[in-house]
């Protein structure tokens, strides 16, 4: 299965909630994203939310992270980042290596 680092940040608690930096992989047919456990498919134009859990049906935001950071949908705090990703996050995706052990951003 293909991968990525994404963003994900759960909206169904608070719209300014803490987010997660992790892998995650895609279906064959790139419809269906998969991390930690859940699987997550478009909610096809939704409004402040556009990915939902297929289990829970609660709302996410999903994103490719971006270069300067600043990848929650609104604002502070920062985000966890999964062990896994931190380096390739802080030195491929951020171009800040000297940070790579850090755990949120």
């Amino acid at each position: 299965m293909r991968s990525r680092i994404m963003y994900l940040e759960n909206k169904a608690g608070s719209l300014n909630a803490m987010g997660r930096i992790g892998r995650v992989t895609f279906s064959k047919t790139g419809k269906t994203i998969y991390y930690g456990g859940k699987s997550f498919q478009s909610l096809r134009g939704g409004y402040k939310a556009n990915f939902y859990d297929l289990e829970s049906g609660e709302q996410y935001w999903i994103s490719g992270p971006k270069k300067a950071g600043g990848d929650r949908l609104y604002g502070t705090p920062g985000s966890e980042i999964d062990e896994d990703v931190r380096e390739e996050y802080w030195t491929t995706i951020r171009n800040e290596p000297k940070r790579s052990r850090e755990a949120t951003s």
